[in-house]
């Protein structure tokens, strides 16, 4: 008898309640057991996909970071380096709207609940990449007077991680705070902060789409 095959839709619903047991119960939650009873299949059909729970946690944060690497490169240039650099951030802040338990394991501590190996630490840092890339080309494009561009690219993410990631904690939910104004913020004054002319800051990122 031929091994049985992994069926890839079971595969993307596992990531999907593996996702939320961590995100909302934490590690602890997380079993061969309960995991193949949250999508209604054996735990013998979970072992077929994973072979041990550390092993479903490295899968939900490498599926959580592929998938903002697709967003990131569905992106076509605008003839504009600056809205480039605004789109990447639409496009990170839709990643983490539209996935917001997979995004909880990717920047969460879930991994380190077990025995990470050393590279677990560099997963998805590939999706940074597209960022400094784009730095690099507005800094070219004599946007912005830098010596490095990973250190700004750096600077962005940070910061716009910490507002994507209050917006995804509900602590936008007033009238005093907006994530996509505060979003078009942080890309003016960065870009501005390193030698853009504020104007053309202002225009260009006026011409990207949250």
């Amino acid at each position: 008898m031929s091994p049985r095959r992994a069926d890839p839709q079971v595969r993307v619903a596992l990531f999907e309640a593996a996702a939320r047991l961590l995100a909302e119960e934490g590690p602890t939650a997380l079993t061969m057991r309960r995991l193949a009873t949250e999508v209604g299949a054996s735990t013998t059909a979970v072992y077929t996909h994973f072979g041990s729970k550390e092993e479903v946690v490295r899968a939900v944060v490498a599926e959580g970071f592929d998938r903002l690497d697709l967003r990131l490169r569905e992106l076509r240039p605008s003839g504009d380096p600056v809205t480039d650099l605004a789109n990447m951030g639409w496009a990170y802040r839709r990643n983490a709207l539209a996935n917001p338990h997979l995004y909880a394991a990717m920047f969460g501590r879930t991994m380190f609940a077990y025995d990470p190996h050393p590279t677990d630490r560099a997963t998805g840092l590939h999706t940074l990449a597209h960022l400094v890339d784009g730095v690099a080309v507005a800094a070219k494009a004599g946007r912005m007077v830098i010596d490095e561009a990973w250190p700004v690219a750096s600077e962005l993410w940070m910061m716009l991680h910490g507002v994507v990631s209050l917006e995804i904690n509900g602590f936008f939910e007033t009238d005093l705070f907006d994530g996509i104004d505060s979003i078009r913020r942080l890309f003016r004054d960065v870009t501005v902060g390193h030698g853009d002319d504020p104007a053309a800051a202002e225009a260009s990122i006026a011409a990207s789409t949250p």
